[in-house]
Order: structure tokens, then C-alpha cells, then sequence
């Protein structure tokens, strides 16, 4: 097992270098691709690279097919570079980064429209309880005269 700061190095080196080979790459399925993340296994064996690209899921899957068509020469180079014995094998996974970020904002929309509901059936409405829950310090007074008064009658 490898050091873990030794291992973000790493994955950080493969992310940098896939992103820059990924630019020679000439084949014509490969749309405009981000490299986002890479992230590598403690025996810096196996290399996870994470990438989104900007289109319809036709170019998304076109993409994905050109990556895996040059992913040996993208194993050699990166190996060559990082000066590993064992070049790490890549596997490439798309990062719906967009798709998640509009799953939250839709989240927060209607987490937004609740409360604005519940702010609207709460509008003119009363608490239950006392309007002030917390005893006065003329309460605390009376209530400690009281027991006074009635330690005297017992004593």
C-alpha cells in the first residue's frame, strides 16, 4: 500500500497528463471534453479518469468510444511520464457534473416553494403555548417568597 499523499500526487499527475494528451488525440468521434478528476488506487495500479463533455448524449457516448479507442496510447504515455514500474491501466467515466448541479437546483427550488408554502398557512397563526415561555424575574421572586413562607410553616 502507498502513501496517501504519494497517491493524490499521482492522481493528480494522470489528471493533468490525460488532459493535455487528450488535446493530440485526432480521432473525429472526440467532442469538447473536460478532464475533471482522476483518481488512483493505492497500489497506483488502476487510474479512474472522470470527464464531461459539452453536448447531447450522442457526442457524450461518441466521446466515450474515441477514449476508449485511444486509452492504450493514453496508458503508454502516461506511464512513460510518471515513471512508474507498472503503468496504471485508465478507465474513463463521465461526470454528469451539469446534470447534478440541475438535480440540485431543483431540489432547491422546491425546497423554496415548501417553505414559502408553509411561511404563507403560518401567516396570522398563534404559538400554542404562552406568548413568552420564559419565567420573568418577578415570577422568580414571587415563587422564592413562597417557599420561604412555606419552610416557615413547617419549621
Amino acid at each position: 500500500m502507498s502513501d496517501p499523499a504519494k497517491t493524490r500526487r499521482h492522481a493528480e499527475r494522470v489528471r493533468e497528463l490525460v488532459a493535455s494528451l487528450v488535446r493530440e488525440i485526432k480521432d473525429p468521434r472526440l467532442g469538447m471534453v473536460t478532464i475533471t478528476d482522476a483518481r488512483i488506487t493505492g497500489d497506483l495500479r488502476e487510474a479512474t479518469v472522470y470527464y464531461t463533455v459539452l453536448g447531447d448524449p450522442t457526442e457524450q457516448a461518441a466521446t466515450a468510444a474515441a477514449l476508449e479507442s485511444a486509452k492504450g496510447m493514453l496508458r503508454t504515455r502516461v506511464g512513460h511520464a510518471l515513471g512508474l514500474r507498472h503503468s496504471p491501466s485508465l478507465a474513463f467515466v463521465l461526470d454528469n457534473v451539469l446534470d447534478h448541479a440541475k438535480e440540485i437546483d431543483d431540489l432547491l427550488a422546491e425546497a423554496r416553494s415548501r417553505d414559502e408554502e408553509v411561511q404563507r398557512l403560518a401567516a396570522g397563526k398563534q404559538y400554542a403555548g404562552d406568548p413568552d415561555p420564559y419565567k420573568s424575574e418577578d415570577e422568580d421572586e414571587e415563587e422564592d417568597a413562597e417557599r420561604v413562607g412555606a419552610r416557615e410553616d413547617l419549621g
